[in-house]
């Protein structure tokens, strides 16, 4: 064997052991808030709002990328970060914004879970909210054996969701020349007030908090490097970065499809996942319905695991205190979230409702993440060598001035909608 091959084979060694985080982090790009809001979209609005899902895509990318160049040039994950740099009440401030993202991000899984037992096994949906808890206990189990296990299991439950569209694709048979389309161009559709909530519940569930939190400490585990080496292993973490988020784009992309060609162009207007599984049935047959249901189930259990650890980040920093006590940390967001959620669904609210508002509340949350981690990657002093450079900086800011402005644009149309009702009134 020649030095070159030797050398060849040692990188691609390298690069299956680093790869990981990100497909750890992906799962949370297609969990059961991206099927509330891309099912409503697809329904409702046809391929119309597809572009949207590509626009988020890219953001998600850039932002997931300069999280993991934080937790690899600090060996701090993001809230270590904005503890060190604000320790005062602007600190006090952020994570408490990252607190309510966790609750919020809870909120989605547990339900998709909840929503999926519901259809698969037929149990009371609160009673089904209440099993949730259990996906909890899983991830603190396959912990045991090494963290390793809980990413191979997570990129299991990818592919299980990944496969499950394709399945879904194939029997609904969509309009390809459409979807190219609509997956790169842009439209006036997001001019509705409606649908500018549905694309800013796209944008929070693709460009989700506790992902730039979960990323930028996963890669700390595998980063105590400097030099060569470090640019090396940033540049493996690039590619793991790009791979894990284009599959969720696809799987996100897929579900939206889905949805157009199977409700859209029939007529239906969706607005419950339910309702998704069982119209599924009577148009495409039993198998859909069940293909269905079982991703959802893996989307949100896988989903609902790495939402539960970025909580436990984010509360470790809070409290100042490593280690904490991790079930209870994990119990404790998944009641505060739990109880809500069954009080609403017991006084008739719809889950893809709760489902979609959480999304939104995300996006609300985004702009106190994302402006700290721009700041922070963008500062020498921290970052070294993998500073952000001026068209990555000018990138960052762009995306970070665009999820500001569509969340005051939201703002302002949500109250311009109620003004006018009460003079209606």
């Amino acid at each position: 064997m020649d030095h070159q091959t030797a050398e060849k084979m040692q990188y691609q060694r390298s690069f299956w052991y680093f790869l990981g985080p990100a497909f750890l982090v992906s799962v949370g790009y297609m969990d059961p808030g991206n099927w509330a809001t891309s099912i409503e979209a697809g329904s409702r609005y046809g391929y119309d709002l597809l572009w949207v899902i590509t626009l988020a895509s890219l953001v998600a990318i850039l932002m997931q990328l300069l999280s993991a160049k934080l937790g690899i040039a600090t060996g701090k994950n993001l809230a270590q970060m904005i503890r060190t740099q604000h320790p005062g009440k602007g600190g006090t401030f952020l994570l408490s914004s990252a607190a309510l993202a966790m609750i919020a991000t809870d909120l989605a899984e547990f339900l998709g879970v909840a929503v999926a037992l519901n259809l698969l096994f037929d149990i009371p949906l609160v009673a089904a909210i209440f099993l949730t808890i259990f996906d909890v206990l899983l991830i603190l189990w396959l912990e045991r054996f090494g963290f390793r296990w809980v990413e191979m299991t997570i990129f299991a439950f990818v592919a299980t969701i990944g496969l499950g569209y394709v399945v879904e694709l194939w029997l609904v048979q969509p309009e390809w020349a459409e979807v190219a389309q609509a997956l790169a161009v842009p439209n006036d559709t997001i001019m509705d007030t409606t649908a500018l909530f549905i694309a800013m519940g796209i944008l929070g569930a693709t460009v989700m908090p506790h992902n730039l939190y979960l990323h930028s400490h996963q890669v700390t585990t595998r980063a105590n490097l400097a030099g060569e080496a470090l640019q090396r292993f940033y540049k493996m973490m690039k590619w793991d970065t790009i791979l894990a988020l284009m599959a969720a784009w696809i799987i996100n992309s897929a579900i939206l499809i889905m949805a157009s060609a199977a409700f859209h162009e029939k007529g239906l207007l969706i607005t419950d996942i339910d309702e998704a599984y069982h119209t599924l049935g009577p148009l495409l047959g039993s198998s859909a319905a069940l293909t269905f249901a079982i991703a959802l189930l893996a989307s949100g259990i896988a989903s609902s695991a790495t939402g539960t650890l970025a909580g436990q980040i984010v509360f470790e920093s809070f409290f100042k205190k490593h280690p904490v006590n991790i079930l209870k940390i994990r119990v404790y967001i998944r009641l505060a979230t739990m109880i809500p959620a069954a009080i609403a669904i017991l006084l008739s609210a719809k889950p893809l409702s709760l489902l979609v508002l959480s999304q939104v509340i995300l996006s609300m949350q985004l702009p106190f993440a994302v402006i700290p981690l721009v700041m922070m990657t963008s500062n020498p002093e921290l970052m070294g060598e993998l500073v952000n450079q001026p068209i990555t900086q000018l990138m960052a800011w762009t995306a970070t001035v665009i999820i500001v402005a569509l969340n005051l644009w939201l703002l302002v149309m949500l109250f311009w909608e109620g003004f006018h009702k009460m003079n209606l009134h």
